[in-house]
This record gives C-alpha cells, structure tokens and sequence, in this order.
C-alpha cells in the first residue's frame, strides 16, 4: 500500500484554500467566535484529510465513509468545543454552502477555465 504524497498534499492545501474558510464561517456563526478559530479550521480540513487518506486506503467501501463521517463530527466537535448535534449542524451547513459556491462557481464558468487548464 502506498500512498501519493504529491496528492496528499494538493488534497490538503486545496482544502484549507475551499474547506476550511467555509468551516470557519459556519462554526464561527453556530458555535461562536470564541471557540471557532480559523487555526482550528484548518486543523480539522488537515487532519480530516489526512485520517481520510489513511481509512480509505485500508478500509475502502461504505465503511470508510461512514467512520469518516464521525471522523469529522469528532473534529468538529473537538477544534470548535461544541456538542454532537451542534457539530452535526455545523457539518450540514458547511456542506450546503459549500455546494452553493461549487454551483454558482460552475454557472459563471470557473468550472469550464479548470477543465481547460488540465486540472
């Protein structure tokens, strides 16, 4: 088993660039600007990706996704010192507005310049 550190990486640095800004938007709303700190964002993009890699690569299939949804809840929960549910939603809305910005992304084109650039 060996994993592609070069992806490993641009996984990583693409994370704290998209995910981790949206993170820490959402926590900072849900959870307060106290105990969600932008650091503590990209700690969980970081180490979220990171166990990702790992659990994928030894477990693969339905099981992984599952373990890596608790995974970041656990994250979540403990970067933004927030409860279960509170990660949960947290987790949702992160998603959601994630997807916003993918969708409006895509409809002006941004979507159409990667493709074009080999990415």
């Amino acid at each position: 088993m060996a994993f592609d550190f070069v992806a490993l990486l641009i996984q990583i640095v693409i994370g704290i660039i998209v995910v981790a800004p949206i993170l820490w938007l959402v926590g900072r709303a849900l959870a307060g600007k106290d105990k969600a700190k932008f650091t503590d964002a990209i700690w969980i993009v970081v180490l979220g990706t990171i166990i990702g890699v790992v659990v994928g690569a030894l477990v693969g299939s339905l099981i992984s996704a599952i373990i890596m949804f608790i995974v970041w809840l656990a994250l979540i929960k403990h970067f933004f010192d927030c409860g279960w549910l509170k990660a949960f939603v947290i987790a949702v809305i992160a998603v959601i507005v994630f997807i916003i910005i993918v969708l409006i992304l895509a409809a002006i084109g941004i979507g159409i310049i990667a493709l074009g650039l080999g990415f």
